[in-house]
């Protein structure tokens, strides 16, 4: 999967743009390259979606068996690429009175537009609910919303990264992400989401601060950093409860 979003869209951290000097061996590149680039290296069935010159999602099903499912679905203008699996979907399912039918990909959509329009949790809770390896990424056209989020081992890896014009890109696909981000690359922290209007955060711990750790290449060259919990830290403002803590506000952003 692939997902490319403008920088009026998304706003990284900043310590995922590598400071490497121009004259680097690799150089990064634009987003109608990278797109070109994964259409080509994956099967004759994979598509992608423009929204307007902001945003793209791209996604191709799996050329050969594998332990994590790669799901594509779009409802009601949310459209969401998955990676991985839900132990507990059926439970989930229950839970939102849904169909028996929902896969993990129509869940976390469900979930999402449930919670942003009326829910009664926070993100970090919700997450906190799934069962299993998943990393996902979602863009709400109606909002202009971008939500991205791994689970807390690791098994699905996500890696995000910075392209030649500035757009933020996100994939499972980590020679596609190198190859296009040169050094401003670094691999989706675990345990973490990421929403356009309100930067990355751990869904684990939820209260305590994210920070930057340097990352240095074979070359000496500095490159997009790892982020993890500072685990000495706590946010200085009070968790929030109640309505101004879900995902309603977020969807509004």
């Amino acid at each position: 999967m692939l997902g490319i979003f403008k920088n009026n869209l998304v706003d990284p951290p900043m310590e995922l743009n590598s400071p490497a000097p121009l004259n680097s061996s690799t150089k990064s590149k634009h987003p109608d390259e990278i797109l070109k680039h994964f259409i080509s290296s994956n099967s004759s069935n994979a598509f992608s979606m423009n929204f307007g010159s902001d945003a793209l999602l791209a996604y191709s099903p799996a050329n050969k068996p594998s332990m994590h499912n790669g799901l594509f679905c779009g409802i009601d203008n949310i459209y969401c690429a998955f990676m991985g699996h839900l132990n507990n979907l059926s439970e989930l399912i229950k839970r939102y009175g849904l169909s028996k039918g929902t896969n993990e990909a129509m869940f976390i959509i469900e979930a999402y537009r449930t919670l942003r329009d009326r829910g009664p949790y926070p993100a970090d809770q919700v997450l906190k609910e799934l069962e299993g390896s998943f990393g996902f990424v979602i863009y709400d056209d109606k909002n202009d919303t971008v939500f991205a989020a791994s689970d807390s081992n690791g098994d699905v890896g996500l890696f995000w990264g910075i392209a030649a014009d500035s757009s933020t890109v996100i994939s499972d696909n980590l020679d596609l992400v190198k190859a296009s981000c040169a050094k401003s690359f670094a691999p989706f922290p675990t345990g973490c989401m990421f929403h356009s209007g309100h930067g990355l955060m751990s869904y684990e711990h939820p209260n305590r601060k994210m920070k930057a750790m340097p990352r240095i290449d074979s070359e000496g060259f500095m490159c997009g950093a790892n982020f993890d919990v500072d685990s000495q830290s706590r946010k200085s403002m009070m968790p929030r409860v109640g309505s101004e803590a879900n995902w309603s506000t977020w969807g509004s952003a």
